[in-house]
């Protein structure tokens, strides 16, 4: 999968550039739940768009050629993927972890790796385009560069994923009600989730 994002890395961040309106609609999302003045990691940081946006100076990340760019905005980075994080146990008070789930090897495995790395009552935040949402189905239907090897995920599923590795506290933002490419504006999230095609979910570690 990272090869993908290697070779097309200036594709993948041109769509920030040219989707602003969906790009600054999901920041809001995940800025209504982001705690901030906290050491935060965003696994699958790519080319460090949302990490820079809100702050966030440490990611890891597959792609040499993603992260060099990611560099350029300031982040620390580091070559990994989230199934085997190269920190120590309790290092973060957040971890941030934005469309990647879908594209990584074991989910499961990732969200579990963010635990251990995460401190007691710590935050995890997980973006994603919900398999069951007309985006979703739209994705899924056309296949792009980058869609078209995703394994998409629902809500529902990381909820689960996220209850089973002893998180808690879960709520949910959801954005993004037309195509990207048909927004003509800024949308405001919405608690909740099974109208936007991006949703976040947020959870604590320990909490129940």
């Amino acid at each position: 999968m990272s090869s993908v994002f290697n070779k097309y890395y200036k594709k993948y961040d041109f769509w920030y550039d040219t989707h602003q309106f969906a790009f600054m609609s999901e920041l809001q999302a995940i800025k209504n739940v982001f705690p901030k003045n906290r050491r935060s990691l965003e696994i699958g940081v790519g080319t460090g768009r949302f990490a820079a946006a809100l702050k966030i100076t440490i990611g890891i990340d597959p792609s040499l050629k993603m992260l060099r760019l990611a560099e350029k905005r300031g982040l620390n980075v580091y070559q990994g993927f989230g199934e085997n994080i190269p920190f120590l146990h309790d290092a973060f008070d957040c971890v941030l972890i934005i469309i990647t789930l879908c594209f990584v090897d074991d989910p499961k495995k990732v969200i579990a790796e963010a635990a251990r790395v995460l401190k007691k009552n710590g935050r995890i935040i997980i973006g994603i385009v919900d398999k069951n949402s007309f985006l979703g189905k739209y994705y899924q239907r056309k296949k792009s560069i980058f869609y078209k090897q995703a394994k998409f995920i629902s809500v529902k599923e990381v909820t689960d994923l996220l209850k089973n590795t002893g998180f808690g506290s879960i709520n949910y933002q959801q954005t993004i009600s037309v195509r990207p490419e048909k927004m003509e504006r800024v949308e405001k999230p919405k608690k909740g989730y099974g109208q936007g095609g991006f949703v976040i979910i947020a959870a604590r570690k320990g909490f129940r």
